[in-house]
């Protein structure tokens, strides 16, 4: 389909469609308003019949949007959750962390450590990680809320500060792509020291984890977490759950190592570590050169495969219970499946359709920019660009080319850390919007309500990247001392964390003298 230039109207369905969403509390619904909003403004611009290109459209963007590996991954995964579920496996393995993990501290740091460790894909990250430490969190009384907010941001920040991930490919082959690096990998290396935003998140994560700090919607959920109120979305089909009293730790293990190192195989394999030409024959640049998604549908069928030849022989199912058990676990991803679809779909439209990146582009290039400026400056726009679209991939595939030749006319010596704030401001974006892949996939992992998620996330994103923007400031006027960046930053970042702790904590007190006096 001809792309059509909205101008400021292709901003306006995801403006909808996430205010439709924090007000209804509704996604689905306020994700299609969005998507046949923009598909309105674009069959209007270019002609069509309003009523039946309207929704024609949305359906062929749909269509074209999808990735179908994503949401096998997802199904599969589903599966996998209710059959190793079923055997007693969970069950198991969470009896047993609970002699070894002894307090909440160590379950969240667990959580947090985890979350660091599977850093190749974030997709792979937020499912896993919620699969393996719920059983953990819920018997320490950490809500759901708590437990999505730290899959999430040890998913995208950590990805993107890893040399050896799918986004670390994604990123390179955006700075080869502009012609302006001898080596993408080095140039990658040198944007992590100025990538704020994820090193401030996981620093955020890691206060919060040691010291009971926590400020704003999270406290409340955390206060409701301690009288028993885990604000869990369990999955319907769990309510058919027959649970096996035979199952192991090991029965709970496997399957997960399974599917780990399926999907690393998986990786290396279509990354061309086993192919003919000899360049992709290192783990780095089979890695560099891979496809997650559809490696991690492959390493998710293979865990299966493990899971079966372990539990039917042992009779822990029969190869019927195997399989219904299968289907069970395939319906319960049905509602993340639905709002990843939207979500692909309202992204398309506005990157593709619409143009949301060039009447951006624009705005950049009608004003002038002081060069001291521009990292703090790049960083909001790729911050409320990977908010509406909900990608990040996307942000940074769309901003680099951009920034780049602006960088080396305005401020040559910020080139750097303009790049890091492209992918600091696309990383914040994708973490905190409502519409972003990640942002579904952690509230699924963690079984909490998605907006719930959002709604207590939010605070504590939009904080680090208050401070980040601070950073870039000093960055742009100390030119890019990275001494003088981060640690403003941090001192910054922790400072407020106290102070709203605090605030928060006086203000419990009152209600509680009040509720005594009455």
């Amino acid at each position: 389909m001809e792309a059509y230039y909205a101008g400021w109207l292709s901003i306006l369905p995801p403006i909808i469609a996430i205010v439709l969403a924090l007000v209804t509390k509704e996604v689905l619904t306020s994700l299609m308003c969005g998507i046949l909003t923009g598909t309105l403004i674009y069959t209007v611009g270019v002609g069509l019949n309003p009523i039946v290109g309207t929704v024609e459209t949305a359906f062929n963007v749909m269509v074209d949007k999808a990735d179908l590996n994503i949401l096998i991954f997802c199904c599969l995964l589903g599966a996998l959750v209710f059959v190793v579920s079923a055997a007693g496996g969970s069950s198991a393995y969470g009896r047993w962390a609970t002699t070894k993990i002894r307090n909440k501290k160590l379950a969240l740091l667990s959580t947090s450590a985890l979350g660091a460790i599977i850093f190749i894909d974030d997709y792979f990250n937020c499912l896993t990680v919620g699969t393996v430490m719920k059983p953990v969190t819920d018997k320490y009384k950490i809500s759901r809320a708590k437990l999505a907010y730290i899959i999430d941001s040890t998913a995208a920040p950590v990805c993107i500060i890893a040399p050896v991930s799918s986004w670390a490919a994604a990123v390179g082959s955006n700075l080869q792509s502009t012609g302006h690096f001898e080596s993408d990998f080095a140039a990658f290396i040198s944007t992590i020291p100025f990538n704020l935003y994820a090193i401030l998140s996981l620093v955020m994560v890691l206060t919060l984890c040691l010291k009971d700090l926590d400020f704003g919607p999270m406290e409340e959920r955390e206060l409701r977490a301690a009288r028993g109120d885990l604000g869990a979305v369990e999955l319907n089909a769990e309510q058919k759950l027959t649970i096996s009293d035979r199952g192991t730790v090991l029965d709970m293990l496997v399957p997960i190592v399974a599917l780990i190192i399926f999907s690393v195989l998986g990786m290396l394999y279509n990354g061309g570590f086993w192919g003919e030409d000899p360049a992709f024959h290192s783990v780095g640049a089979a890695f560099g050169n891979c496809t997650a998604a559809p490696a991690l549908a492959w390493g998710c069928f293979g865990a299966l495969v493990v899971a079966m030849i372990m539990f039917v022989p042992r009779k822990l199912m029969s190869f019927k219970g195997f399989m219904d058990s299968v289907q069970e676990g395939m319906k319960s991803m049905l509602p993340a499946c639905a709002i990843l679809m939207l979500a692909w779909t309202i992204s398309g439209v506005c990157r593709d359709l619409l143009l949301t990146a060039d009447f951006v582009k624009d705005v950049v290039a009608g004003s002038t920019i002081p060069g001291a400026l521009l990292p703090a400056l790049i960083f909001a726009i790729a911050a409320f660009l990977s908010f509406s679209t909900g990608t990040a991939w996307g942000t940074f595939g769309i901003l680099i080319p951009i920034v780049v030749p602006v960088a080396e006319a305005v401020a040559p010596e910020l080139m750097v850390v303009s790049l890091a704030a492209t992918l600091s401001g696309s990383v914040f974006g994708d973490h905190c919007s409502p519409i972003s892949d990640t942002t579904i996939l952690s509230s699924t992992g963690a079984g909490c309500n998605h907006l719930e998620h959002v709604s207590t996330q939010m605070p504590y994103a939009g904080l680090v990247a208050g401070c980040c923007f601070v950073g870039y400031l000093v960055a742009g006027f100390t030119a890019a001392n990275v001494w003088l960046t981060l640690g403003s930053a941090l001192l910054l970042l922790v400072g407020v964390i106290v102070v709203l702790h605090r605030r928060c904590m006086a203000k419990e007190a009152r209600t509680i003298g009040k509720r005594e006096t009455v």
